[in-house]
């Protein structure tokens, strides 16, 4: 199975320092790829993976969100794939890209009644799926998606982030 080469950029105050955020998304995106692979069957290059992953705050993320998907706020996490991905289909060398907000991370986890580290767990998670063709648009699909995020969730030690939710 490959290893994934997460490159990190904290473009943005108020985050934990760079070697904190690298042991997570390493733990987590580490998860999240075995569970891809020894679970869901998803192929993976022979050689390391490569993603980025962007600290950023509300108006870095607002700003990529106009600009690519017309969407004038901010949101917690945008995904950018280097390269068009099927669920289940091999990937690239180079996965793309994921953005995280921290701000909305924040306000989120307060009215999700969750810690900050278990709501970006679960941002990333979902940000990773998307770099492998997952989506969320049609109801289909996205309940494909969260089931998936779900599980990976769970073998790290994390509840449900759906339950009690219709799928989005």
């Amino acid at each position: 199975m490959s290893q994934l080469d997460i490159q990190i950029a904290v473009e943005a105050d108020g985050w934990a320092d760079e070697m904190a955020l690298e042991a997570l998304a390493s733990r987590v995106l580490g998860a999240a790829e075995t569970h891809l692979a020894k679970v869901e069957g998803q192929p993976f290059p022979k050689q390391p993976t490569e993603l980025s992953l962007v600290f950023a705050d509300d108006e870095m993320i607002r700003e990529i969100n106009a600009e690519w998907r017309a969407k004038d706020k901010p949101t917690n996490v945008l995904s950018f794939p280097a390269f068009p991905v099927t669920p289940g289909k091999m990937p690239g060398p180079m996965l793309g890209d994921i953005i995280i907000a921290r701000e909305t991370v924040e306000r989120e986890a307060v009215d999700l009644e969750k810690s900050f580290d278990d709501h970006l767990t679960h941002l990333m998670v979902h940000g990773f799926l998307h770099l492998f063709g997952y989506d969320h648009i049609e109801t289909d699909d996205a309940e494909k998606m969260e089931a998936l995020e779900t599980r990976i969730l769970a073998e790290l030690g994390l509840s449900d982030p759906y339950a009690g939710q219709d799928p989005i």
